[in-house]
């Protein structure tokens, strides 16, 4: 049975096949159905970089700054801010009306002991961590960094895309970072139930009457006022594309978060959905490599990989013939983005050479070591990266282990820096937003700094040094010139490899309307 067949097959049962786990909501209520990219096994942000999770947390958790559609951050839970002393103190001043989900007032130390917990694990972080001598709340609603040098990106910190700081109430966030809350309260728009929540199979979210959007500006990606119009949100699991699609056309559904490519035809033709890029920032491919155990402890058997990729190859697999959806020559930096450029990048040049990345490899030191190759096969575009990439692999001569799982499970054995022999790695495919790759400050994948890193634990003092010297360059012309180093660097030391850019459509009913561009947020969506 071809994709087309099953398809109209799966149509057919699709209210029986859906609609099971479905639990009873109020007459009247407006309820939006959302199949989300992957199931929701880790709740916690600061535990884990997985998209799936973060837009779960920006649901449920409020955060200090939001970045606009320009990138750049604005007061979210503050009313604003003041920079003295030469920009070594900030003082955040909360807004008023902030609460969180048990009822209590949101405070000024609520918000210092979840910065301190989240800086506690984010790269990101971690830099505004070593930049500041004191962080302190002086008062229920004011916040003091003191700072031992200026860190003129201190509110895009707080108010980034990934690895976001979420504000939740002290008892909380004094669990230490390398543990999980036990419980998701936060002050964002939407409550979590966890009385309904079905491993594997749905995660609820209800409105939080008790939430005040901000009463000026205009809502633009993670900033502005978050209006709620729905009473509850539902997320159901659906990992089988064609029963995903099925259940969207006859409404079962309201929302695909990552229809597959091959079904994307098919549902732009339908008069009750709409396939639309919400979010062009899009997201950068790569495979992520563990730099703590061999082979890849070795930058030339890394570096030996590169003249073996194709980026077409990978972008193809995972969106299609269809060049409007992806690009190739792309490095470590958002296509088009002011920093984006060409330095290292005639490695990409013309066909992947096999034979020559085998004799690189071999001339490196290779000698037939397994590659442990983590994929979850949940997740359509890694999963199509890693078919493309283990192929890649055997090519050249890498001896590679393929084991598949989940993806919760991935997220957490990608944590594991022990050995491959007590449950180790070697490698998995990822891929980052685009909003994230930008520019060098908050590229998380591009640092250096080995185990204080996130997984894969690259060390490059070089790239390390650079990144410092952009922080503090005065003018663009000099970032431009350290942003170029940066990626000939990368080139060599290879902190991942690139395998292109893409951006993916989502698939939604004709009756909701109001969708933010960015990633899935469900502030101003209004269901007819």
């Amino acid at each position: 049975m071809n994709r087309r067949d099953f398809l109209k097959a799966a149509t057919a049962t699709a209210t029986a096949t859906v609609a099971a786990p479905r639990l009873a909501s109020a007459a009247g209520e407006k309820v939006l159905t959302f199949v989300p990219q992957s199931d929701l096994t880790l709740l916690d942000p600061v535990q884990t970089t997985g998209l799936v999770t973060r837009n779960h947390a920006l649901m449920v958790f409020d955060t200090l700054y939001g970045v606009d559609e320009r990138f750049e951050a604005q007061p979210q839970m503050v009313a604003g801010h003041e920079i003295d002393r030469d920009g070594l103190r900030w003082t955040l001043t909360l807004r008023e009306g902030l609460k969180f989900h048990d009822g209590e007032r949101v405070l000024a130390r609520d918000a210092v002991a979840s910065i301190k917990r989240w800086w506690s694990r984010d790269v990101f972080g971690g830099d505004l961590r070593s930049a500041t001598a004191e962080l302190s709340a002086t008062s229920d609603n004011t916040i003091v960094f003191d700072l031992k040098k200026p860190f003129p990106l201190l509110a895009y910190a707080l108010g980034k895309p990934s690895s976001v700081c979420p504000v939740m109430p002290e008892r909380l966030a004094l669990t230490p970072g390398t543990e999980q809350v036990k419980e998701m309260i936060g002050s964002g728009p939407f409550q979590f139930v966890p009385d309904e929540r079905i491993v594997g199979s749905q995660v609820v979210y209800k409105r939080f009457d008790g939430y005040v959007p901000r009463a000026s500006g205009t809502a633009s990606f993670m900033a502005g006022p978050k209006t709620v119009h729905l009473d509850r949100v539902i997320w159901r699991v659906l990992p089988d594309a064609a029963t995903a699609a099925a259940a969207l056309q006859v409404g079962e559904v309201d929302w695909w978060e990552q229809p597959t490519p091959d079904l994307l035809p098919l549902l732009a033709k339908r008069g009750n959905i709409k396939v639309e890029v919400k979010d062009t920032g899009g997201y950068l491919a790569m495979i992520r490599l563990n730099h703590l155990v061999p082979p890849f402890d070795n930058p030339a058997i890394r570096r030996a990989i590169l003249s073996a990729i194709s980026q077409t190859e990978f972008m193809t697999a995972v969106m299609g013939t269809n060049g409007n959806f992806w690009k190739d020559n792309v490095g470590f930096f958002l296509p088009a983005s002011p920093f984006a450029n060409d330095a290292g990048m005639d490695v990409f040049a013309g066909a992947p050479d096999y034979a020559k990345a085998k004799r690189d490899l071999q001339a490196a030191g290779y000698k037939g070591e397994r590659i442990v190759f983590v994929v979850p096969t949940d997740l359509h575009a890694l999963n199509s990266m890693s078919l493309v990439a283990a192929d890649m692999f055997r090519k050249i001569g890498l001896e590679v282990d393929y084991q598949v799982s989940d993806w919760g499970t991935v997220l957490q054995r990608i944590a594991s820096q022990r050995p491959l022999d007590q449950g180790g790695w070697s490698a998995w495919c990822n891929y980052v937003p685009g909003a994230s790759a930008i520019n060098p400050a908050a590229h998380s994948y591009l640092r250096g700094i080995g185990k204080a890193g996130t997984f894969g634990w690259p060390s490059s003092e070089k790239i390390e040094a650079l990144r410092l010297a952009f922080l503090s360059a005065e003018d663009d012309k000099e970032r431009q010139r350290l942003v170029r180093e940066i990626q000939a660097q990368a080139m060599q030391d290879t902190p991942y490899l690139p395998l292109g850019y893409f951006a993916q459509p989502a698939a939604y009913s004709q009756k909701l309307s109001g969708i933010p561009l960015g990633f899935s947020q469900f502030y101003g969506v209004k269901k007819a």
